[in-house]
């Protein structure tokens, strides 16, 4: 028995379309010819033309099926609860409307019209909680910043980051069908203890970078001027000339001892402001590299395999910091109204061999 052929399915027309259709056919043209000119059937003219002679009506009739419960006004009043309480789920914004109107309405109902109205639930962006004296610093930086543009290729950015073994950082996505939640292909193991992973320290400069040192362990101020500064970031600035050198304010990198081992050496600082970490170009490295190294499909065992793994990365990163010419629109002349998500804007482009 043969297969039934599904019926094609063709976009509805629009108002526009409708118009012209009308239009057309009233200047004289065949249904044929008004069909060529509206790239649609025939059949499809004739009844929109039939519809505005005896009807004189041009919109669609109301599908069949239970009306709305909410009205225009309704959904309005949803939309503003909604944009109230940004993080309120469906349920909460269910009993919350029949709470303030005594009309019961479910969650997927609510979900419908939320996205009807171009509200879609999103995996909300996470940033550190900045004080007022936070925002009010990060705005002087940015005002004493602001006119550079050559300076930046002088500038050293360095930071620590941490590379764990079966981290899931939210990219990953299993697809799987309904009722296959529960299977043992569509679950990712997460451990609740400290996962084993690699602590390891870099440096980026305009057309330069360093090597990529493994910390093992806890790091202090004497390890860091003993494992890090001492033979591997001051040999890189001191080979670049008017290198400025920059860094977070983790504990390590603020000491005394390593203060005053920057001014035995002469190196100069940059200025940074607490809870700043979206400002530095360097996370981009840091991101690069682990989409990397999540690329490999083949399994890690240990923090050793996986320190070796990431040596024989071929990743020749080369930084291009430019401070973008419209950053006096991004500084507000209010540290309360200031920006959270970043001083400056940084182009960064990675050449990966």
């Amino acid at each position: 028995m043969p297969r039934r052929r599904k019926r094609a399915r063709f976009e509805q027309l629009t108002e526009f379309e409708r118009g012209r259709i009308i239009g057309l056919r009233e200047a004289g043209l065949s249904y044929r010819a008004v069909a060529s000119r509206v790239q649609r059937n025939s059949s499809t003219v004739m009844r929109v033309w039939k519809q505005w002679t005896d009807e004189c009506r041009t919109t669609r009739k109301s599908g069949s099926g239970p009306r709305n419960v909410t009205s225009a006004r309704d959904d309005r009043h949803l939309v503003r609860m909604a944009r109230t309480d940004r993080t309120a789920s469906s349920r909460q914004l269910a009993a919350l409307w029949s709470i303030a109107t005594g009309v019961s309405l479910c969650a997927s109902s609510i979900r419908r019209r939320l996205l009807q109205c171009g509200l879609r639930a999103r995996t909300p962006l996470y940033r550190i909680p900045l004080t007022h004296d936070h925002r009010r610093l990060r705005l002087q930086w940015a005002n004493q910043h602001r006119d550079w543009r050559a300076d930046w290729q002088h500038v050293v950015f360095s930071d620590e980051s941490r590379f764990n073994l079966w981290y899931h950082d939210g990219r990953i996505r299993v697809r799987r069908y309904a009722g296959e939640r529960h299977l043992p292909e569509c679950i990712i193991e997460r451990h609740s203890g400290r996962t084993p992973g690699v602590m390891v320290w870099g440096a980026i400069a305009y057309h330069r970078r360093s090597q990529l040192l493994r910390i093992v362990g806890n790091l202090n101020s004497n390890r860091y001027i003993r494992e890090v500064l001492q033979p591997e970031a001051v040999p890189f600035l001191q080979s670049l000339p008017g290198a400025v050198f920059q860094q977070d304010n983790a504990r390590p990198h603020t000491a005394r001892i390593v203060k005053s081992f920057f001014a035995a050496q002469q190196v100069q600082l940059l200025p940074w402001p607490a809870c700043s970490p979206d400002m530095s170009p360097i996370e981009h490295v840091w991101d690069v590299i682990g989409r990397r190294l999540a690329r490999d499909p083949r399994p890690v065992a240990s923090a050793d395999e996986l320190w070796m793994e990431r040596k024989g990365l071929k990743l020749g990163c080369v930084a291009v910091v430019v401070a973008h010419a419209h950053l006096s629109d991004r500084v507000s002349k209010s540290s309360r109204e200031f920006s959270c998500q970043g001083a400056l804007d940084y182009d960064c482009r990675w050449q990966q061999s």
